[in-house]
Order: structure tokens, then C-alpha cells, then sequence
């Protein structure tokens, strides 16, 4: 890998296997996923559940639980390998250099400790500062999260707080040591759309001061109105990379542009909802062939029997797909998804 890119991207994955031990050898979550996240930019992963986003997530946190393990490639944060790292060196990365915004911050949060000393627990865990200066930086990130009276809320437990601001809660814990990167797992989840917004704008701002955001979510809308450069994840592989424009414009993997019909049928409001027929496949069985193949409108023989490997088909767009025009038959017209990425 080039000097120049790693000193460019905050985080690169290069490779990246992880997996978890089975009575026939070993079930591959994560299948050689390479992507990476640059300096002041927001990336997206997504994919339907199941697809491997969140082990994506913690395999950079370090947060796989046994016996699962990341079996093979790199993970670099500024050009360092966390995985040659020593496990205290590592451990001290998290919160000062690299924080995480879990799906459900009732289960991230303690319950019995108030809102405010938790966030003060992140600054003084990483940090040689006195009780006060935490509380005046706690405060300080709480406002600057949008949380209404920081001051009456530093002193609030968990439950006495809605969904929205226990989000707000998570998230400035994870910016209160201003990291250079942030991972947002499914950060919007639950949530009604006033919250949402708020949310996606203050990841905004954030990434505008430098941040480097990875936002995994199964919410495209949420994708569209944020990220800079977007990979599409489908049974713990990679199958699309592309700017934000160029994959909700002119989407070419079978996978993705099924994604994006389901959410041009919606603003078309067609009775009938376009869905991609079938499931995720189970990682230990999966189908010979490409992944999707037997979910593909567009499969051929050749689909089945050979396993496709990622290609560039435009400058910055690369997709894994055996077809010589992606994800479109002889004939067929254009998935109309262009406007989306804007709205």
C-alpha cells in the first residue's frame, strides 16, 4: 500500500478477515474487507443485517467477543497496525484516538451513575486533568452535542432521559477527547426523524472540524444526506465502492442497485414495494459462486460457479461482480435514483 495513501486516510482496512471457530474449520464473518476513511470525511458502510457492519465496527474496536477474532489483515490508524499493537497500548487508543456510538445507548450506558460522571470518567480515564476541568469540558461537549441545559442534565441517570438525548449522551462521550476518528454504528436507530436530522448534522460538524466519521447504517437516506464516499457490504464482503453521488446515480452492482430501488419505489409511492428476493445467506453455508448469486435477477451460470473479485470500472468506483456491464442486462434501462444522494 502506498506511503501516501496511509498518511492521507485516518483509518484504512486492508484485507480484513475476522471469524468465528465451527466444527468444520472456521466461519468466515469478515471476508477480506478493504476500505478506508479520510481525514474530515464521513464514509458509509451498508448492507442489510447480518451483512457484517457491526463485527466491521468492532474489529477496529477490538471489541470482538471470544471466541470470535480478526484472522488476517491489517488495521491501520494513521499509518499504525492496531493488530501488531500490544493489547494496553491499544486499550489506550480507544476514547483518546478512536470512539465508537453504539445502536442502543440504554445498553452502553450505566444505568446506577449519572449521565455526567460517565462522560467525565472518558476525559479522566485518557487524560492528566482535575475533576473540575473534566466537568467544564463534560459541559462543554454536552452543549456542543445539542443537549438542552447541560448542567441539569450532567446530573440526570440514564432512564430520566429520552432516546434522543441518550444518543446526544453517547456521542459526547465519544467526541469529549476529540478523536481523530469515529465510528457511528446505526447511531440513528429508533429514533423519530426530527432527532435523526439533528444527529446527522452535528456528525456534520464534526467531520467539518476534522473528525473522520465512519457512519454504518442500513438507513440510506441517512447515508445520502451525509457521507462523502459510500461501501456497499453484502455477506461479509465488500461489493461496491463508490463517491455518494455515483452510487445512488449510477448504482452497477445487483446488490446495491436493489437497495436503491427499494427506496426509489418508496418515493414513487408505488403500491407495491420493490424488494430483493430472498435472505442473507448463512456465513457457514455459503452458495458456491458469487454471494448474491442466488438472489441475483441478473445471474448467470458463470455467476455460480466463479467467485468474483473487486474491479475499478470507473476512476474511484469499483465493484465485485462478474458481468462486463454490472448489475444491468442487455437493453435494460438505468435504475432512476439520480436526485437521491441530494435530498
Amino acid at each position: 500500500m502506498k506511503e501516501a495513501l496511509i498518511q492521507k486516510e485516518v483509518l484504512i482496512l486492508d484485507g480484513l478477515c475476522a471469524g468465528f471457530p465451527a466444527r468444520r474449520g472456521e466461519v468466515r464473518v469478515l471476508d477480506h474487507v478493504s476500505l478506508s476513511v479520510p481525514k474530515g470525511k464521513i464514509t458509509g458502510l451498508v448492507g442489510e443485517s447480518g451483512c457484517g457492519k457491526s463485527m466491521t465496527a468492532r474489529a477496529v474496536m477490538n471489541l470482538i467477543r471470544h471466541p470470535g477474532r480478526v484472522t488476517g489483515g491489517r488495521i491501520l490508524l494513521e499509518g499504525r497496525d492496531l493488530l501488531s499493537m500490544r493489547k494496553k497500548e491499544r486499550r489506550m487508543l480507544q476514547g483518546r484516538e478512536m470512539a465508537m456510538i453504539f445502536q442502543d445507548p440504554m445498553s452502553s450506558l450505566n444505568p446506577v451513575m449519572k449521565v455526567g460522571k460517565q462522560v467525565d470518567e472518558a476525559v479522566l480515564v485518557h487524560e492528566h486533568v482535575t475533576h473540575a476541568e473534566a466537568k467544564r469540558r463534560t459541559l462543554e461537549m454536552l452543549e456542543a452535542a445539542g443537549v438542552p441545559d447541560p448542567e441539569r442534565r450532567y446530573h440526570s441517570y440514564p432512564h430520566q432521559l429520552s432516546g434522543g438525548l441518550r444518543q446526544r449522551i453517547m456521542i459526547a462521550m465519544a467526541m469529549v477527547c476529540r478523536p481523530k476518528l469515529l465510528i457511528a454504528d446505526e447511531p440513528t436507530t429508533a429514533l423519530d426523524v426530527t432527532v435523526e436530522a439533528q444527529i446527522l448534522d452535528l456528525m456534520k460538524e464534526m467531520s467539518a472540524k476534522g473528525t473522520a466519521v465512519l457512519l454504518i447504517s442500513h438507513n440510506l437516506g441517512a447515508i445520502a444526506r451525509v457521507c462523502d464516499d459510500v461501501s456497499v457490504m453484502y455477506a461479509g464482503k465488500i461489493v461496491e465502492q463508490a463517491d455518494i453521488c455515483t452510487l445512488f446515480d449510477r448504482p452497477r452492482h445487483p446488490y446495491t442497485r436493489g437497495l436503491l430501488s427499494a427506496v426509489s419505489s418508496l418515493r414513487d409511492g408505488s403500491e407495491v414495494l420493490s424488494v430483493i428476493p430472498g435472505h442473507v445467506p448463512n456465513l457457514a453455508r455459503l452458495p458456491a459462486g458469487c454471494s448474491f448469486s442466488p438472489r441475483c435477477s441478473c445471474r448467470g451460470k458463470e455467476c455460480m460457479e466463479k467467485t468474483p473479485e473487486m474491479r475499478e470500472i470507473s476512476p474511484g468506483h469499483r465493484i465485485r461482480c462478474l458481468w462486463e456491464e454490472p448489475g444491468k442486462k442487455p437493453g435494460e434501462k438505468e435504475l432512476e435514483t439520480e436526485g437521491l444522494a441530494a435530498e
